[in-house]
């Protein structure tokens, strides 16, 4: 049996993944009446529903009380741009998801009548302000993720002057609630299995089509931020062609993230490649996994795309004032998102929350995510990852542009 079980892990996630997503639709077609295939599905959406607020809860709290006091002049700069990237790219999500909506294909049980939307932005504000102050525990066992988010960034931040043991503590207890998720995550194939039987078996194979399309917009969007607005944004600060940069970039550092879908697991790549740039050691050695953690461009397209199609499924009408708070929650909320597979889409219900869907058609949503996920996670994990070298290299280029006198040497 361990040697079943080995053998079984040393195959890499895409492949079992893959393997999961044919046979369920194999099983969908075939037999559609075996109704028990689809409790697959129901727990592998139930574990991810009970193990995330709890992720999202303790990831950024240690990662906040964690954070350094700023040892380089160049990091607030770097900060900025990755933050910059976060926003700017949930706003292109946005403007993709009104030129080309997306209508998902829920369970047959999913009716809209389980959504209450809000009537315009005061109510979205309201609804934002109150879930922020909602008590911490009450929010983590309702899965209020907004709540969650801002109590996680105040103890956060209130924990930065505790003594070692109590960081290290949490960074022991988020640690392990990863390592549950990525317990969970190996069996994304068994549960994609399940939800992909299900779909199928409900609503026929056509209803790919529309994945296929989500997919499109999906990849289409971080193809957008990675050829486009990145490299306008390196021009900026460089004040010369910036593609030489970009596409060293992509070539040293997506392709290995694309695969490894990991950009904890990527940052000695990037490192690499920033001893190779020629950039400053005592940068790069902490922008590189600071950059691992909360510049997610990636994920908060695929958060707010996700969001907005949830909402268009759900006929919740989006006007654009709401669509940028969803800009700015993405934005925030990517930077929390976990260093695992499929992190990101852990965060949605957070961002669907907004519209008032609920958070059991939410996870709905994220079983379709998991579905995408192949192509999706890998695209995204290569944009976070290749990102975090060349606003890192943009950074130190700008200043050598207006500070030439510290470069001498």
């Amino acid at each position: 049996m361990k040697n079943v079980w080995n053998t079984w892990n040393s195959i890499s996630l895409v492949k079992r993944i893959i393997c999961g997503l044919i046979i369920g639709i194999i099983l969908g077609l075939v037999i559609p009446q075996a109704t028990a295939i689809s409790i697959l599905g129901n727990l592998f959406v139930g574990a991810l529903k009970g193990v995330a607020p709890i992720l999202v809860f303790f990831l950024v709290m240690s990662a906040l009380c964690h954070m350094g006091e700023g040892q380089k002049t160049n990091m607030k700069f770097i900060v900025i741009l990755y933050l910059l990237g976060n926003l700017i790219s949930a706003l292109s999500a946005v403007l993709a998801s009104y030129l080309f909506p997306i209508t998902l294909t829920l369970s047959e049980s999913t009716a809209a009548s389980d959504v209450a939307p809000p009537s315009g932005v005061t109510e979205v504000l309201t609804n934002l302000l109150m879930n922020v102050v909602a008590n911490p525990v009450d929010s983590i066992v309702k899965a209020n993720y907004i709540g969650i988010l801002a109590w996680a960034c105040i103890f956060g931040i209130a924990l930065k002057k505790a003594n070692d043991g109590t960081k290290q503590a949490l960074e022991n207890i988020a640690d392990a609630v990863a390592t549950a998720v990525k317990w969970i995550i190996s069996c994304a194939p068994f549960g994609i299995m399940g939800l992909i039987f299900t779909t199928i078996s409900e609503q026929g194979l056509s209803v790919l089509l529309s994945y296929g399309r989500l997919i499109l917009v999906l990849v289409g969007t971080m193809a957008f931020v990675a050829l486009v607005l990145n490299p306008l944004i390196a021009f900026l600060c460089m004040r010369s062609n910036p593609f030489p940069l970009v596409f060293r970039c992509l070539k040293d550092s997506f392709i290995t993230a694309f695969f490894t879908r990991s950009s904890a697991a990527n940052i000695p790549v990037n490192m690499e490649l920033c001893e190779n740039l020629g950039l400053d050691e005592n940068t790069y050695s902490v922008s590189i996994p600071l950059g691992a953690t909360i510049n997610m461009a990636g994920a908060a397209i695929t958060i707010s795309t996700m969001a907005l199609a949830a909402a268009h499924t759900m006929n919740v009408s989006v006007d654009f004032p709401t669509a940028f708070i969803l800009c700015v929650l993405s934005a925030a909320s990517a930077a929390g998102a976990s260093g695992v597979a499929g992190g990101s889409l852990l965060l949605i219900p957070m961002a669907c929350s907004l519209f008032g869907i609920s958070n059991d058609i939410a996870m709905q949503v994220v079983g379709v995510g998991f579905i995408v996920g192949v192509i999706q996670d890998s695209c995204e994990t290569g944009l976070n990852s290749s990102t975090d070298v060349l606003f890192t290299a943009c950074a130190e280029y700008r200043d050598r542009r207006l500070h030439p006198e510290n470069y001498a040497k």
